[in-house]
This record gives C-alpha cells, sequence and structure tokens, in this order.
C-alpha cells in the first residue's frame, strides 16, 4: 500500500504563490506516476496535473503557465509550485498515486484565493 500526506494549502491574495507537498511512504517503490486533483464545492473533482516516472508532465489547460509539478524521488515527495493564484482556483487539492492494478489518494489540502 501507499500512504500520502498533503500538505502546503492555506489561504492567499489572488496573484500570490503557494507550494503544495505530498509526502508518499509505503511502497512507493510501486508508484508508476502521480497527480495533483481538485475539487471545488459543488463541482466534480477534476485533474490539475500529473507526473510519470519518466518526469513526462501534464497540466489542465486552466493552469498551464501557472502551476509547475515536480518530484524528489529521493525523497517520495511531490510538489505543486502555484503562481498566479486566482480566486478560480480555490479548492481542496488532493495528490493521487497510480500503481498498476491500483490507486490511491491523500486526505487533501484546502487552498483559498481571495480576490
Amino acid at each position: 500500500q501507499v500512504q500520502l500526506v498533503e500538505s502546503g494549502g492555506g489561504l492567499v491574495q489572488a496573484g500570490g504563490s503557494l507550494r503544495l507537498s505530498c509526502a508518499a511512504s509505503g511502497s512507493t517503490f510501486s508508484i508508476r506516476a502521480m497527480g495533483w486533483y481538485r475539487q471545488a464545492p459543488g463541482k466534480q473533482r477534476e485533474l490539475v496535473a500529473t507526473i510519470s516516472n519518466d518526469g513526462t508532465m501534464h497540466y489542465a489547460d486552466s493552469v498551464k503557465g501557472r502551476f509547475t509539478i515536480s518530484r524528489d524521488n529521493a525523497k517520495n515527495i511531490m510538489y505543486l509550485q502555484m503562481n498566479a493564484l486566482k480566486p478560480e482556483d480555490t479548492a481542496v487539492y488532493y495528490c493521487k498515486a497510480v500503481r498498476t492494478f491500483d490507486d490511491y489518494w491523500g486526505q487533501g489540502t484546502q487552498v483559498t484565493v481571495s480576490s
């Protein structure tokens, strides 16, 4: 199994920055890819960014050019650097780890962007 713990959320003004972290533990050697997702009140959970073991990254159109996903494989930590934040980025942000036959989610961290 894999355990995921997010941190770094908080309240920030529009235009500001935050960096989220996702610490993975357990059977981390079996992880094939990781990603960040978010869920705003009353909306479905949506993909924000993903990064695979070979370093391939993918971003939602809404965050391209503003958010950067990265991984420190030695420390088993994934990051999401969020710049130029907008009120519409307000959501609970979750990290996800994907293995061959299953996947795991963290508990989420709240990001609130005030206008």
